[in-house]
């Protein structure tokens, strides 16, 4: 492949800006505020107050974590639920403050309400006092977790970072039935004929463990009880998607780079600051498991466009090739967020990521790694090279994801983890299909698949409009939901993504209909991807909690469509019934069509 050259001049020794300049965005959210420490405390201060309405003890409180920009001038605050100074795992608010520290509004996934003396404790004397003194060391709880590492991938397991351990307070969550469901078999329950609730609470230790053996990391965060060491709970923490790549066959493409000692460096001055190379880049980990030196060349022309040859160079032309498909989607999926959404990098402060390619040898994965904010990307083995721009808008969305609502990889909550990676590939693959400029998503150009320029024979990994093509992902809810693997719970999410953007059809023998569409009409109506999309970024940014199901996105995603285009809007009836159409919650019928307006006296008619 012959890459268009972006043209650079200026003096040898400074870096230059390409002329790939990206557009002015029209943002959706507002630029990045960091708030003080004493602002930070009033609004402790202000969550507070409010203990005793909700049936709190004053031993619960708050911890401020995460914070980001909001819309219209707001700031989303995220503030971790406290029990004598410990945080309840899964338990926090979401709070949008305007610029005078005034709450706009709060979300929140209240799984401490059973813990102290307040009137909210429905489990009683046993959790009224509850104990916060660990019986065993942190670095007991720690060796529990990496035995548990070592035990599958081997004792010559090697730690990438050192672990980290939390003390911490753990509910155990069991599902009930509502009242009104009690009579239903377990294949009619829809998602909200049932509750998640606290079936008791554990004193545990949350450990983080990133460890790799040779060329395959094994990440894992386990929860360990304080009390007698026993493993309550793990679950994998490496964000990935298997086998990724090609964006060989998107032809000749622009990238940014800079011109600094004699060499260009494919690092992009126009996207980012800060992080490790203080720009977005590329590096070369030529084979091996870390992310290696930063792609340099002697011009400005990168790659071949063609596959890598396996035991050839990292550095020539058809090595680069895997670099020119990095950035080129690196790049697409930065701008797809500033332009349309006013969304700077993955932590909405413009904090600079990179990737590295060529890692480890024939490696069919991609994946997104919280200890670095990074993305590895393989040369495949089963699979063609791994960076196909669908694909690295999917490691990408779970950094924006772990920056936002930090859903928890596991149960419900990390198949809509993985469903954002998924509906981030497919918006992005739209974007940069259309040119890769403006401020809208436009509703083709995509293939509502994921990864199938990866395939050998042109088999996607998976099908948005219709999940269970692949043999293992449900097209819709049910209780089995939790017990699948991330990358299959995705599967209604995605599908419920597909309705709201393109809609249904009425041929109950295709792949685009649901039988749980029952209203008028029974082929529901899309809104485009453009506006699915940023109700999805609403929600999932300022409304999920890092524990939100599928029945508490539905409501969310509500919320956000009425925030974002009225209470009783197409878009908030259109939310509802993609919900109903993957069994959460009822479906209802669509208003009626509005007529097409007349034309102005200034038409023209040939």
């Amino acid at each position: 492949m012959k890459l268009r050259t972006c043209l650079l001049a200026a003096p040898l020794g400074v870096l230059i800006a390409s002329a790939c300049a990206a557009a002015v965005p029209t943002p959706m959210m507002s630029a990045p505020q960091v708030r003080s420490a004493a602002a930070t405390a009033a609004l402790v201060a202000k969550l507070g107050q409010a203990r005793a309405a909700r049936g709190l003890d004053d031993d619960h409180g708050f911890t401020v974590g995460l914070q980001h920009p909001g819309l219209q001038g707001t700031q989303v605050v995220r503030a971790a639920h406290t029990y004598k100074g410990l945080r309840v795992f899964g338990s926090e608010s979401v709070l949008v403050v305007d610029a005078r520290g005034a709450i706009v509004s709060e979300s929140a996934s209240d799984r401490r309400l059973h813990l102290g003396r307040g009137a909210a404790n429905r489990l009683g004397a046993a959790t009224a006092d509850f104990d916060v003194k660990p019986a065993m060391p942190p670095r007991a709880a720690i060796d529990a977790a990496v035995g548990a590492t070592l035990s599958a991938a081997g004792p010559d397991a090697a730690h990438v970072k050192a672990p980290g351990v939390e003390l911490l307070i753990y509910p155990v969550m069991k599902m009930e039935r509502l009242a009104s469901a009690a009579g239903k078999l377990d294949d009619e329950l829809n998602a909200l004929d049932v509750l998640e609730v606290v079936d008791r609470y554990e004193l545990a230790y949350l450990v983080r463990t990133r460890m790799q053996r040779g060329a395959h990391p094994y990440y894992h965060d386990t929860v360990v009880s304080a009390k007698n060491g026993r493993i309550i709970e793990r679950w994998s923490a490496l964000q990935t998607v298997i086998g990724v790549g090609k964006s060989q066959y998107n032809g000749e493409v622009p990238i940014s780079t800079t011109f600094s000692e004699g060499s260009y460096r494919m690092r992009d001055p126009e996207r980012g600051t800060g992080g490790t190379y203080g720009a977005m880049a590329i590096t070369n980990a030529d084979g091996g498991s870390k992310a290696g030196k930063l792609y340099t060349h002697t011009t400005n022309t990168w790659g071949d466009g063609k596959q890598y040859i396996r035991g050839g160079s990292t550095t020539n032309a058809n090595g680069q090739t895997a670099a020119v498909n990095a950035m080129w989607g690196l790049m697409n999926t930065y701008d797809a967020l500033k332009n349309v959404l006013g969304w700077q990098s993955l932590d909405g402060h413009n904090t600079a990521t990179y990737i590295a390619v060529h890692v480890n040898t024939a490696y069919d994965n991609a994946y997104y790694s919280d200890t670095c904010r990074c993305m590895f990307i393989g040369d495949g083995a089963s699979f063609n090279s791994l960076g196909s721009i669908d694909v690295i808008g999917h490691e990408m969305g779970h950094g924006v994801t772990a920056a936002t609502s930090d859903l928890v990889y596991s149960g419900e909550s990390g198949g809509l983890n993985e469903s954002s990676s998924d509906i981030g590939g497919e918006v992005v693959e739209a974007y940069a299909r259309a040119g890769g400029t403006g401020d809208f998503i436009p509703s083709t150009g995509n293939d509502w698949m994921l990864g199938t320029e990866i395939s050998r024979d042109n088999t996607p990994l998976r099908w948005m409009y219709r999940p269970s093509k692949d043999g293992s992902s449900p097209d819709a809810w049910s209780t089995a939901l939790r017990r699948l693997d991330v990358h299959y719970s995705s599967g209604p999410n995605n599908r419920m993504f597909y309705f709201l953007s393109q809609g249904s059809k009425a041929d109950k023998a295709g792949d685009y209909h649901s039988k749980y569409l029952v209203k008028s009409p029974h082929a529901m109506t899309g809104i485009g991807t453009d506006k699915a999309f940023k109700i999805w970024f609403k929600a999932n940014t300022t409304k999920f909690t890092s524990s939100t199901n599928y029945a508490d996105a539905r409501a969310r995603m509500i919320e956000a469509a009425q925030e974002l285009y009225g209470a009783a809007s197409r878009e908030a009836v259109a939310v509802q019934r993609a919900y109903a159409a993957i069994n959460v919650g009822a479906d209802v019928d669509e208003p009626a069509a509005e007529p097409d307006p007349a034309p102005d006296a200034h038409t023209v008619h040939s």
